[in-house]
């Protein structure tokens, strides 16, 4: 996320039933994704076939990932993650969440959550995700999440947290004296997101390395603690209670960069929107923002060259919403002006994001399917999640019902 964004990876079986409506498939207005354009933000040091190798055929791998409400959902969000879901539903089981209950580490407007929620689940749809194949669901709806956050909690040294990059950070923009506990204990709760679903891998940015490491070693402190003979002395079935994620690290072309500092990750918080292109801007906002982009005074465009960030970050944004492969773009575009490229680059962009706006305001339109989609993925979801909090309550000694 920098915060705003929580990506998570599991594998696990489900045969749990979907939610179908006729307004939500409705194939036409979604963008054709790019077999390109998935390779090139997908190819990870850990590749799917090894993961699979030694897992039967009917195992699907269980993937989870959410982005934050605190905001409109912008470019770097969809090119970094969600564009990615719409292949990934179609191979695994999926669960695709809005992560609110991360939006309110910071000072935030009620009203504004509200509303944000609901606009960032139809994006979800519009984008592509298919709620007869994924599980789509608001992460406060499902209890769970924080019961497992508190009890991580009582294993979790605070030292742990003091070490945390972002809480420093954050706490030292927002000053000492008005940061709030959870934005301490924010790392604990992604923990609990993540292993609920017992994962086996978790795609982070760079900017959740240091969270996911956390995440790994309190599943090893809890196992440690209350697993294995000690859970089944309490008649529970012995063994881990957790598995132990290991991270999927996307490329660096996954990482989608400001329009006003191509050294920074687009990113909601940043105090312009001039900074990024949100997904339900109108053609004239966008082309607006393109025009005015921060560029460079050299002749030519080029790719992957240290010196000219902006360049390389306008470039990549082209090949992913063109769906062109980069030598095509580099063919194209090496011997091209900014004046001519930057009309090209507004156009591909305008073409790639006015099918997802057209169907976000269908489903919009529609608020009683879409919370149907909603209910019944917290359901889903739900039934997971408390197989893994019941397992742990148990491990852990609690008297239960």
């Amino acid at each position: 996320m920098g915060r705003s964004l929580l990506s998570q990876l599991f594998i696990l079986n489900s045969t749990a039933p979907r939610f179908s409506s006729s307004v939500l498939r409705r194939p036409g207005l979604i963008p054709q994704i790019h077999s390109q354009s998935f390779q090139c933000l997908c190819s990870t040091p850990i590749s799917e076939s090894s993961v699979s190798e030694n897992l039967p055929s009917s195992v699907k791998k269980r993937i989870v990932s959410g982005v934050q409400p605190t905001g409109s959902i912008h470019l770097g969000n969809y090119l970094g993650a969600i564009k990615n879901w719409i292949q990934l539903q179609d191979k695994h089981d999926t669960f695709f969440f809005i992560v609110d209950l991360h939006a309110i580490t910071l000072p935030y407007d009620a009203p504004h959550l509200l509303k944000a929620t609901k606009d960032t689940a139809a994006l979800y749809l519009a984008c592509g995700v298919d709620p007869t194949k994924a599980t789509v669901f608001v992460q406060s709806h499902v209890a769970a999440h924080v019961e497992l956050m508190w009890l991580l909690s009582a294993a979790t040294p605070i030292g742990w947290l003091n070490k945390m990059i972002q809480f420093k950070e954050k706490s030292r923009k927002a000053g000492d004296e008005n940061v709030g506990v959870a934005l301490l204990t924010y790392p604990v709760l992604m923990a609990s997101d993540i292993l609920l679903y017992q994962p086996d891998l978790v795609p982070v940015g760079e900017d959740q390395k240091q969270h996911l490491e956390l995440t790994r070693e309190l599943a090893e402190r809890i196992n440690y603690l209350y697993g294995g003979k000690k859970w089944k002395k309490l008649g529970g079935r012995g063994g881990p209670i957790f598995k132990v994620p290991e991270p999927l690290i996307p490329p660096a072309g996954a990482r989608i960069m400001s329009l006003t500092d191509g050294l920074s990750k687009m990113s909601k918080s940043a105090p312009s929107d001039q900074s990024r292109i949100n997904l339900l801007d109108p053609k004239d906002a966008i082309a607006n923002k393109i025009k005015r982009c921060k560029t460079d005074s050299l002749s030519g465009l080029e790719f992957d060259n240290p010196d000219r960030p902006e360049c390389n970050n306008l470039l990549s944004i082209y090949q992913l919403v063109s769906g062109k492969t980069k030598q095509e773009v580099t063919e194209e575009c090496q011997n091209m002006s900014w004046g001519a490229f930057k009309p090209l680059l507004t156009d591909a962009l305008i073409a790639h994001l006015h099918p997802i706006q057209v169907r976000y305001e269908e489903i919009m339109s529609d608020s009683d399917c879409l919370d149907k989609v909603l209910a019944e993925g917290a359901m889903n979801a739900a039934n997971v999640a408390n197989a893994t909090l019941q397992n742990v309550y148990q491990a852990m000694g609690f008297m239960r019902r």
